[in-house]
């Protein structure tokens, strides 16, 4: 009888074991991505502004950025700021009225108190990955990151094929 009750147990056990790992507690947490700041930075309905982890879309906003941007493409600001609405459309598509999954890296939070993440939707799409990967942005390389060879990989298809942002041989 104890034998047959141990066994009842063990395989109560297992089967919690098993739940637990089909579902995943990252899967309960999933944020509304209610706002697209610009093409690299959304805000979730919790309220926290998320930058995106290693991606890096042309500037529409009139600031500094914008300004390095035309210098370093050498291309004219208004010309930066059509590529950065172009970008910001991509994600506000891709991503906004969603739900996503955060994955953080080693840091948290950038100098301006924005989240720094990588967002997943619920289908599996990698939403920084997939911003560079049809070419509405570039891997920002600066700080080493998790994911910094994929996206550099992402980056060279998209130019290569002359997807997105690239289609007119642009540079970002």
């Amino acid at each position: 009888m104890r034998t047959k009750s141990m066994r009842i147990s063990f395989f109560g056990f297992c089967l919690a074991v098993a739940i637990c790992i089909s579902f995943p507690s990252s899967a309960v947490d999933l944020y509304k991505v209610i706002r697209i700041v610009d093409g690299d930075t959304i805000q979730l309905n919790d309220g926290q502004v998320v930058r995106l982890i290693g991606v890096d879309t042309p500037e529409h906003h009139h600031s500094k950025k914008l300004r390095r941007d035309a210098e370093r493409s050498q291309r004219d600001i208004e010309t930066i700021q059509a590529l950065g609405k172009q970008s910001t459309e991509f994600t506000r598509q891709l991503v906004l009225g969603k739900k996503v999954r955060i994955e953080y890296d080693k840091q948290r939070t950038d100098r301006y108190g924005r989240t720094l993440g990588y967002l997943f939707l619920p289908d599996g799409t990698f939403v920084n990955e997939e911003i560079i990967k049809q070419g509405y942005g570039s891997a920002y390389t600066k700080y080493p990151f998790k994911y910094m060879e994929q996206f550099r990989a992402a980056e060279r298809n998209a130019r290569d094929k002359k997807r997105g942002l690239w289609a007119d041989g642009g540079h970002l």
